[in-house]
Parts: structure tokens; C-alpha cells; sequence
């Protein structure tokens, strides 16, 4: 059965049925939903408006979500009942293909500002390395006929990841009120596409630069690791491994959590505990914990090497103070200790700001 939104205001013990008015035209309702995609329940970055297919048509809104997976809206106009199920369908075979590459160059077009600071201002962190890993295709309409929700609940059996969200347009005393209602509730199982195309939907990696953040505690001081060239990390494994998984003469990049970057260099030697580290001074090799530290690394003799302070010796590129920190809207930040920089993004600005655009590191 078709969905009906009615809506009634209470006038003491009487109920009085708001008034059903015709939606504004198609292109006001597009409008909203570019200017204020949440419309639909849920934060999205539109990315992309009529955006042209390969085969020349016109898809209404791209959409993005916190988890870098896409959302094709696309809205019902005139067209019939399968036409617009058939017209998202094919919307949905292209989008699933997307190559990240293919993403920016279409939020680029549409964004007026790079992609990762508008994705930082709508989710409030740098987005995932792989983006477009599932998929949703949503039918806007003011109302679907039985034939297509249907065919839409059908298609949702067999794992297409399709629904169709209904907005009503209501007046009441001059005001007017936009009411939402979805034709399967966002409480049922969501299908999810199956990753389509072999086109890399993973920023690549250079094989050289990683990203390490320092800090986290009040026992670990930058100005230690700057002065005597290190990076360490403890307190639970999912710090530690990842702090043991650097490699010698992996090029490191350092970010200050809250702060921003501060150095570039190139790791020594493996990680070791803080009792057993070394790091490299002008007269050669020296044990770290008989440097003068402010910070405070050792451990207690028991605890595990999941718990235990990890130091990794590195040799600073570029080094500067914490008050020197720099950071741009839409970097890389991340709460492991340790991974592979993919981001182009922030590796341009960090070359930049470095000065290493050159640097054969």
C-alpha cells in the first residue's frame, strides 16, 4: 500500500488535521536536501549535484557518509514507476564502480573547498582511506505508487541496497512544515552493494611515509623525542603494536593529537622496550634511560610488552617545537600509534610546510 503522511495538531482534547498542500516544485525540494542532506535522518556530505553519468543523464545528489560509503538521491520528478526504479538502478551499477580518484575529481567540482576540510566540517574527522566500500540508492518522492514499493521491497530480498524516503509538505496557521517518512524503517537490516569494478577505492600508498602520533599522556613530552630523537608509545596493545610494526627507514611523520605536526624523519632500528632503547647522538649509540628526560617512560619490571613503553630511535628531517605545531582543516589524524600515510592531502601540505618537496628521503 502506498505510504500516506497525515499529521494532526491538538487543540485541547481535539485533535484538528493538519492541511495536505502540494510539495514545492522538485528543484525547491533538491535544494534542501543539497543545502541540508540530514533531511533524510543521518549525516551526509553532498558531494556531487547533477552529476553527469557516461552515458550523459543526470544524477540528482551524490551523497557521502561518515564511513566514506555513497549514497545515490535521486528524486522521482515525473518520471513513472520504473522508470525511476530503473533509472537508480543504473545510477547505482555506475557509482558502485567510483574510484577514490574518481570521488575527488567529482567533490572537487562541487565542493568550494578540498574534500577532506568539507568532510572534516560535516563528520569532524579526516575521512577513511577507502571510501565507496558499500553503497545506498534512495528514491525521493512525494509519494510511490503500490507497483514500485513493490518492486523496491523485492529488490531490498535480494540484497540491493534501494529504499525510498517520502516527504509531505504541510500548513498550519501560515506556517509550513516538511514532514519525512521512509518506506523501510531504518531499524530493518540494511542491504549493502557488493564492491563493484577493480578501480582502487583506497588512497595508495608510497611505500615510504607513515604517520605517528605522539603523546596521549601526560608521562610522554615531545620535547624529550625532539631533543633526543625518538617515538615511543605503551599502555595496551592496540598502542604498542602498532609502534612495533615500524619499520627501520620508514620516513615518519609526527602529529601532536589536539596540536598538529611537528617533525619529519626517518626510523633508526627496530622498536624496543624503554629499558633496553638506544638512540643515535653525535658520539654514537646511547641508552635513553640515562638521558635527562622530563618525561617519565619506564614501566614496572612485570608488566607485559602489550603495556610496556615502546622507543623507536629516528633521525629528524625536520624538527620543530611544540608551539610550532601545524595542522589545516581536513589532515590526517588518527588514534593509532602508528600507520601507513596514505592521504594526498596531507602529504602535499606537510611536504610544503616542511620544505621537502625535493627531499630524496
Amino acid at each position: 500500500m502506498p505510504v500516506e503522511m497525515r499529521m494532526w495538531r491538538i487543540d485541547g482534547d481535539e485533535p484538528k488535521p493538519l492541511k495536505a498542500s502540494a510539495l514545492p516544485a522538485e528543484k525547491d525540494l533538491h535544494e534542501f536536501l543539497k543545502r541540508d542532506p540530514s533531511l533524510l535522518g543521518e549525516r551526509l556530505l553532498v558531494i556531487g549535484s547533477e552529476v553527469i553519468s557516461p552515458h550523459g543523464s543526470r544524477l540528482d545528489l551524490l551523497a557521502m557518509d561518515a564511513e566514506g560509503n555513497l549514497n545515490v538521491l535521486e528524486l522521482k520528478r515525473d518520471k513513472t514507476p520504473r522508470e525511476v526504479v530503473a533509472q537508480i538502478l543504473d545510477y547505482g551499477s555506475w557509482a558502485s564502480t567510483l574510484s577514490r580518484d574518481d570521488i575527488l575529481d567529482i567533490a572537487t567540482k562541487h565542493l568550494d573547498q578540498p574534500f577532506e576540510a568539507g568532510f572534516e566540517d560535516v563528520f569532524g574527522s579526516a575521512p577513511p582511506d577507502e571510501l565507496n566500500g558499500d553503497l545506498s540508492l534512495t528514491i525521493v518522492a512525494a509519494e510511490l505508487d503500490a507497483s514500485s514499493e513493490r518492486i523496491v521491497a523485492y529488490l531490498r530480498d535480494f540484497g540491493v541496497p534501494v529504499n525510498a524516503v517520502f516527504f509531505s509538505y504541510l500548513e498550519d496557521d501560515g506556517r509550513r512544515y516538511l514532514a519525512r517518512s521512509w518506506l523501510t524503517s531504518s531499524d530493518d537490516e540494511t542491504p549493502t552493494a557488493a564492491p563493484g569494478g577493480s578501480k582502487s577505492k583506497r588512497a595508495a600508498w608510497n611505500g615510504k611515509d607513515w604517520y605517528v602520533s605522539f603523546g596521549g599522556s601526560l608521562d610522554r613530552r615531545w620535547e624529550d623525542a625532539h631533543e633526543h630523537g625518538f617515538v615511543s608509545a605503551g599502555g595496551g596493545r592496540f598502542y604498542t603494536q602498532s609502534m612495533r610494526s615500524l619499520p627501520e627507514g620508514a620516513r615518519i611523520w609526527v602529529n601532536l593529537p589536539g596540536t598538529g605536526y611537528v617533525a619529519v624523519g626517518t626510523t633508526l632500528g627496530p622498536a624496543l622496550r624503554f629499558s633496553e632503547a638506544t638512540v643515535m647522538k653525535q658520539d654514537g649509540w646511547v641508552r635513553l634511560a640515562e638521558q635527562p628526560l622530563a618525561g617519565s617512560y619506564e614501566r614496572a619490571e612485570f608488566e607485559s610488552d602489550d603495556d610496556a613503553e615502546w622507543v623507536v630511535p629516528v633521525r629528524w628531517l625536520k624538527a620543530r617545537p611544540e608551539s610550532q605545531a601545524f595542522w589545516v582543516k581536513g589532515m590526517f589524524g588518527n588514534q593509532h600509534s602508528a600507520c601507513k600515510l596514505r592521504q594526498e592531502f596531507t602529504l602535499e601540505r606537510l611536504a610544503e610546510h616542511f620544505d621537502l618537496e625535493s627531499d630524496s628521503e
